[in-house]
């Protein structure tokens, strides 16, 4: 997978764990924003123009956007090391707000889902999240009904611009940048 598309899947898939449960926390965004900042997670994108394109495109019909983001992750070309990169920004967005929700759980296990990574891997980095990848008795008809049920729980709200919730969170970020 071309490594710019890579980059954008890797910040939807970020920005899909935030919005799953029905809110951005803070702590996700500054986490994300993080992320990019220091580690440079998200490649050479312009962070802020696709982070507003994927809350407006959130907003118009967010159960559409995260079938289109499984169905995204679904037909990529991944390599090993992309999923595991993957894996980890999932489960790093997830304990961002320290809680972890039942809708992210679910969220995780339909991502996990569309892998093909073994799970040592995983837990060799995260021995935590062992309970999260505990094989369900999985088939398609499985796979489809939790997906759809992760659709029939979630209340698919309308978020605030990055740039609207998170400007203290943005300015602090920048100000110790500079020191």
């Amino acid at each position: 997978m071309e490594t710019i598309n890579f980059d954008k899947l890797l910040l939807k898939t970020a920005f899909s764990c935030m919005a799953c449960d029905g809110d951005i926390d803070k702590r996700e965004v500054k986490l994300i924003k993080k992320l990019h900042k220091e580690k440079k997670t998200f490649g050479e994108i312009d962070f802020n123009a696709e982070m507003e394109n994927l809350l407006i495109e959130i907003n118009k019909d967010g159960h559409q956007f995260l079938k289109d983001f499984f169905n995204e992750l679904t037909s990529s070309k991944l390599t090993e090391a992309n999923e595991l990169k993957l894996v980890e920004v999932v489960i790093d967005t997830i304990k961002a707000d320290d809680k972890v929700e039942y809708s992210e759980i679910k969220f995780f296990k339909v991502i996990r889902s569309k892998l093909k990574i073994a799970n040592q891997p995983i837990l060799d980095k995260h021995p935590d999240f062992e309970d999260y990848l505990e094989q369900d008795i999985i088939n398609e008809s499985y796979l489809s009904r939790l997906q759809e049920d992760f659709f029939d729980t979630h209340i698919s709200n309308e978020f605030e611009l990055i740039s609207e919730i998170d400007s203290d969170t943005f300015d602090s970020i920048k100000e110790s940048n500079e020191e």
